[in-house]
């Protein structure tokens, strides 16, 4: 990891110099394209809202700074801004980003909004070809954390009202409900006051099944809506985003399978269900399906509940959350540093071997297969014990934090330096799912 980042904040800058360091979203392509050609940068992306102005990048070197990013592209001495600039590196990047997705960082822990504004950064650099490798990885696992927080933990319960709380869950888990649908299954009246909730911030349009079909009729008049027969239920509910049920069935009107269903004609564009029946409408198997995210009426009850002292319990739950998923991130990406030297090492000492086979063959005279056999199995078996320790070792390193130092120092001994020929056809696919699992030579 050669992560850098830079920023302000609402909590070490005033406005007037966030202000002055924001990039309005009209010009974020082009200066994410700038930021990624900077000599000192391999990859990176800026997130710029009326709260934050952060600038993340894979370093080419341990050396580089982005302030000197800063100065080209503000035309300004950083120098003048640095006691309201914040840094963090490596671990403590990841850790950074990991709590910005998850509005641990934001004004008011637990907003939805900052979410949506870190994918739209993210997109944004990736569709100029800013962000590749290293950094998706990143960005991706924090959507992912940010899931997890959202999911596991209530930090962002703060609403007033069941109505109130649906809306709330609804605007973090897509960031905003501008151009969102809306299906109501059932037409009771909290689920009436939730859609007009749900319509007040932004959601589009309103779809309205119900066992009588006139009921349903009239609540879709309501809302300039769609009245759907209840028998084209199933048919039908993928076209919305957000469905808020409550029907008053004896048993489960939607079943995994149904959300299963639905994932794949929506090519698994989320969707977000608002239980609020009792018994309840869906089966909580539903929530198992990346892609779906269930409340029932307990839970917004819950969240209604809250009170402030509960929001610093739930955040230093998502914290703990955060710390772990920082752990494993960083274990995996020193795991994918280790692989290209491992590979390397191998078809080094490869060439070598065969090499000396066909230096000495004319002098071995001819061979029968059974000695050709035997004296590949000879030198593979020799090159196999020396490769033994120094993979080893490096697999070991692929767990500390200084498998950086162990890594280089093996590239050095075995002239591994600054190699950009690709193995052969085959050689790395077969080298990293073959040894790097079980260690050459650990049979010899």
């Amino acid at each position: 990891m050669r992560f850098q980042l830079i920023g302000v904040n609402h909590k070490t800058a005033p406005v007037e110099v966030r202000e002055r360091l924001a990039i309005p979203e009209s010009r974020l392509p082009e200066a994410c394209q700038k930021l990624a050609a900077h000599p000192a940068v391999a990859e990176g992306m800026i997130v710029s809202t009326c709260n934050r102005v952060e600038f993340i990048a894979n370093m080419k070197n341990g050396s580089g700074d982005l302030r000197d990013f800063l100065g080209e592209y503000f035309q300004m001495d950083p120098a003048q801004f640095e006691k309201h600039l914040y840094e963090f590196r490596e671990t403590d990047a990841v850790r950074h980003i990991f709590r910005v997705a998850s509005s641990l960082d934001s004004m008011v822990v637990g907003e939805p909004q900052i979410l949506g504004q870190v994918k739209e950064a993210y997109a944004t650099a990736r569709a100029v070809g800013a962000v590749r490798a290293q950094l998706d990885q990143l960005l991706t696992r924090a959507f992912a954390v940010a899931k997890r927080v959202r999911t596991e933990t209530a930090v962002g319960s703060s609403s007033v009202s069941i109505a109130s709380v649906a809306v709330e869950l609804a605007e973090r888990i897509f960031g905003s409900l501008k151009g969102k649908c809306v299906y109501l299954v059932g037409a009771g009246k909290m689920s009436e006051l939730a859609a007009r909730h749900l319509l007040a911030h932004g959601a589009a349009s309103i779809f309205v099944a119900n066992r009588t079909y006139d009921r349903a009729i009239r609540l879709a008049q309501k809302f300039d809506g769609q009245a759907i027969e209840f028998s084209r239920l199933y048919d039908t509910c993928d076209r919305a985003d957000i469905v808020i049920t409550s029907t008053g069935a004896p048993h489960f009107v939607f079943k995994r399978e149904h959300g299963e269903q639905f994932l794949s004609r929506r090519r698994n564009r989320p969707m977000f269900f608002i239980d609020i029946a009792v018994p309840r409408d869906v089966d909580p198997e539903m929530n198992k399906l990346d892609g779906i995210f269930l409340y029932d009426i307990d839970d917004l009850q819950q969240a209604v509940s809250s009170h402030v002292s509960d929001r610093k319990k739930e955040a230093e739950k998502a914290e703990a959350i955060v710390n772990g998923e920082v752990e494993k991130f960083q274990a995996r990406l020193q795991t994918l540093d280790v692989v290209p030297t491992i590979v390397r090492l191998q078809d080094h000492l490869e060439t070598i071997r065969s090499a000396e086979i066909d230096r000495v063959r004319g002098r071995l005279g001819t061979l029968t297969t059974e000695q050709e056999m035997a004296v590949e199995a000879l030198t593979r078996g020799i090159v196999n014990k020396i490769m033994h320790t120094p993979i080893s070792t490096l697999k070991t390193a692929a767990r500390d934090p200084e498998s950086t130092t162990v890594i280089e120092l093996v590239r050095r001994l075995f002239n591994l330096q600054d190699r950009d020929t690709p193995a052969p056809a085959g050689r790395e696919k077969e080298s990293a799912a073959s040894n790097v699992g079980s260690g050459p030579g650990a049979q010899n």
